[in-house]
């Protein structure tokens, strides 16, 4: 003789009205939103102007370029010379009382010996093409180098250690960066800055490609 089955429920209330189904639906969407923002991409906007004319910063959010910052491709590659990377402050920044993420472009790559000379920037002893990210005015010297320890981090050739990277703001003549404080470790780096999505008539890719020609 087959049990039977009980519908001894089947005059009580269902067990998720919808306020439950909602509840459970936001709180999904939630958990979504923070795992892509944690793990995949996140929205940023430029808080300063030492990435110009790249991009353009404003402490006004409103007024400022916003960008989609990836974080997954770096799991798979390694950070490539003329990226536009988003990282937490080194351990020299902390010590000058910087918490807030910085954005520069990363310019030397581990074992490569960089040195400014004659307000250009040398990688191996070769002179490095900037035209297309930086205006014709700018000349790359440490003479901004005013705030930090001195000399400057860059007063003198230096070879980049291993899974660091050397990182400078397109705005040479009003950006704080590898000049003054040093390389940037790799774990520092947040991800790769590669779309802006405001303000709204400049929506796209952040550069032109091929950078170095």
């Amino acid at each position: 003789m087959q049990n039977q089955v009980s519908d001894n429920n089947s005059s009580q209330k269902p067990d998720s009205s919808w306020i439950a189904e909602l509840g459970r639906t936001i709180v999904l969407s939630i958990v979504l939103a923070l795992g892509i923002r944690t793990f995949v991409a996140e929205a940023r906007w430029i808080p300063s102007g030492s990435m110009e004319p790249t991009l353009h910063g404003s402490p006004n959010q409103w007024e400022a370029d916003k960008i989609i910052v990836d974080k997954l491709s770096y799991n798979f590659s390694n950070p490539q010379r003329g990226d536009i990377v988003v990282f937490s402050p080194t351990k020299e920044l902390q010590q000058e009382q910087y918490q807030d993420a910085f954005i520069k472009r990363i310019i030397g790559l581990p074992g490569e010996k960089v040195e400014i000379r004659n307000g250009r920037v040398y990688i191996d002893n070769q002179p490095l093409p900037e035209e297309r990210y930086l205006s014709p005015s700018q000349r790359t010297v440490i003479d901004v180098c005013t705030s930090g320890s001195q000399p400057p981090f860059l007063s003198k050739p230096v070879t980049i250690p291993p899974n660091s990277y050397l990182v400078l703001g397109d705005n040479r003549n009003s950006s704080y960066d590898s000049r003054c404080w040093g390389v940037v470790p790799r774990e520092n780096i947040i991800g790769r800055a590669i779309i802006r999505f405001w303000p709204l008539n400049n929506i796209g890719s952040i550069d032109q490609s091929p950078l170095y020609p």
